[in-house]
């Protein structure tokens, strides 16, 4: 049999999936860009062509950019915060001790559960008249009268951030102890032997193994943090006074609250470019740090 024969019959059975992704990705993607130059509405047909006037506009205005930094302050704080206690929390649950098998089961729990039921619970939890929060913090007497977490601009996008790091952690702490279960026995043994403390340990001889993995985890959860949009919504709606509104959620703001179908494809393809290049230039960190483990 040919190789010629082999390849167009290998094509022939992508042929349904091709047809698939072209009418559930490709189609989209290309009336999403030819509305994105057109003052389309929503409800309606047609649109005058704009040229580059959305995206202008969008660049622009002081909304995209207020939006912009809550995006990147959201993305950047939960997902250090998360990779921090993620690799702690490894760490730990790599240890000898009773109960451990319970405890890992357990920490999988917050990242199973829906993103919905996540959101929903925690808004309870920060309810200003009958939250846990408030009622936790009042007793040990950290506050001294109850507070509307979720309504204060100075405390709303901590809250957020402190409910996503709590549903997002066991994922970087399943990758990372993945990556400890594969680091020699012989060679912390042999760091023991020399005298080595647990930071020193920890510097030459655990992290080198976790670089690779928690790269790959880095990549992922900045990605999701960076599109979030499910969490805030369900907590906020994007306030107090859009103090924790995101890209995705003006997005979603632009093309159906307001209706502009325009402006809000321009504003889905200036975000669907950023998370690219994102995710390029994590694809380069990740040649990189596999290059240099190699």
């Amino acid at each position: 049999m040919s190789s010629t024969w082999l390849t167009t019959r290998a094509w022939l059975l992508m042929l349904p999936l091709l047809a698939v992704m072209v009418g559930v990705i490709g189609w989209p993607l290309a009336e999403t860009v030819r509305l994105s130059f057109t003052d389309a509405k929503l409800v309606g047909t047609g649109g005058d062509y704009v040229g580059f006037a959305n995206y202008t506009k969008m660049l622009s205005g002081s909304a995209f950019q207020k939006t912009l930094y809550a995006t990147l302050w959201f993305a950047l704080a939960s997902v250090a915060i998360e990779m921090v206690v993620g690799v702690l929390t490894a760490l730990l649950l790599n240890q000898q001790f009773y109960g451990r098998t319970v405890l890992r089961a357990l920490m999988i729990l917050p990242w199973a559960l829906p993103t919905v039921v996540n959101a929903t619970l925690w808004r309870l939890i920060y309810n200003p008249e009958y939250g846990a929060a408030n009622a936790a913090l009042t007793q040990i007497g950290l506050i001294d009268t109850y507070r509307s977490w979720l309504g204060e601009p100075d405390s709303a996008m901590w809250a957020i951030i402190l409910a996503d790091v709590w549903k997002n952690f066991p994922l970087v702490t399943l990758i990372a102890l993945a990556a400890l279960q594969a680091v020699p026995r012989d060679t912390i043994a042999a760091s023991l032997v020399d005298g080595a403390g647990p930071l020193r340990r920890f510097r030459y001889v655990t992290l080198p193994h976790l670089a690779g993995p928690l790269m790959v985890a880095l990549v992922l959860r900045t990605i999701e943090a960076f599109k979030v949009f499910d969490i805030i919504w369900i907590m906020t709606r994007g306030g107090p006074a859009n103090t924790t509104r995101t890209l995705s959620i003006l997005v979603y703001q632009e093309g159906f609250s307001f209706q502009r179908a325009g402006s809000g494809a321009s504003l889905a393809l200036i975000v669907t470019l950023i998370v690219s290049l994102l995710a390029l230039a994590y694809g380069g960190l990740l040649r990189k740090t596999a290059g240099s483990m190699d």
